[in-house]
């Protein structure tokens, strides 16, 4: 048994490898992916923090790229009006942008039509993400906890998809966004008993991180930093 994790865990080291030295393979492997792989080699070696610490010089090179890129994505929002910019993570590790528009400055009260002035707000934020059309969109609506859900989920539902059309309708392509979503009152980022809260949970939420084209144009070293 010892002699096949050994023969194992050999095979694995030369997989890694060969994703690390060939360009175009194992496209998928950005800091997220890499650190997954290596998780299955720390499992059959019995050290957990050998085989992290592998998958994690892996991806590093294209974890790098694509945070330098989207620092630039980031700045490049920034100059929008209106909009709260911060750098987060996504799913696979990797860096990502989320972009916060208040409700009160989009909307009118319980309503789901963007207010004239925002739409010059969203017309600017198009320009992002026509420049940046390798990066993926999630859209997410939010209320506070006035009402019910039978109201604020279509309510938060609606006013996602308005700025989804909007966008639309400024030139971005379809095909980048990927969740369109109305979560109602569940996901609260501030105190819902105080007014000054409960204006900072009536939010729309857009984020911007790495289409498969964007991992693997990092991989193949033409993303562009």
């Amino acid at each position: 048994m010892k002699k096949i994790k050994i023969a194992t865990l050999g095979l694995c080291f030369l997989t890694v490898f060969s994703c690390a030295t060939k360009q175009g393979t194992g496209a998928l492997i950005g800091a997220g992916g890499g650190t997954v792989l290596g998780a299955i080699i720390g499992k059959i070696a019995g050290n957990a923090a050998v085989g992290a610490a592998i998958g994690g010089a892996v991806g590093a090179g294209t974890g790098a790229v694509i945070g330098h890129h989207m620092d630039k994505v980031a700045a490049e929002a920034a100059k929008v009006n209106n909009a709260k910019v911060e750098e987060v993570t996504d799913a696979n590790g990797l860096k990502a942008v989320k972009v916060t528009f208040d409700s009160g400055i989009l909307f009118a009260t319980n309503k789901a039509i963007l207010n004239s002035g925002s739409k010059n707000d969203l017309s600017k934020f198009s320009s992002v993400l026509k420049n940046n059309s390798d990066c993926h969109v999630d859209i997410y609506g939010h209320t506070d906890n006035t009402g019910n859900d039978g109201i604020n989920i279509p309510l938060s539902n609606s006013r996602a998809q308005s700025v989804v059309n909007y966008l639309k309708s400024c030139g971005v392509s379809p095909y980048q966004f990927q969740k369109v979503e109305g979560k109602g009152s569940s996901s609260p980022v501030a105190d819902n008993t105080t007014a000054a809260g409960r204006q900072q949970n009536r939010r729309v939420e857009v984020y911007l991180y790495a289409s498969p084209a964007m991992v693997n144009a990092a991989n193949n070293g033409t993303l562009s930093e």
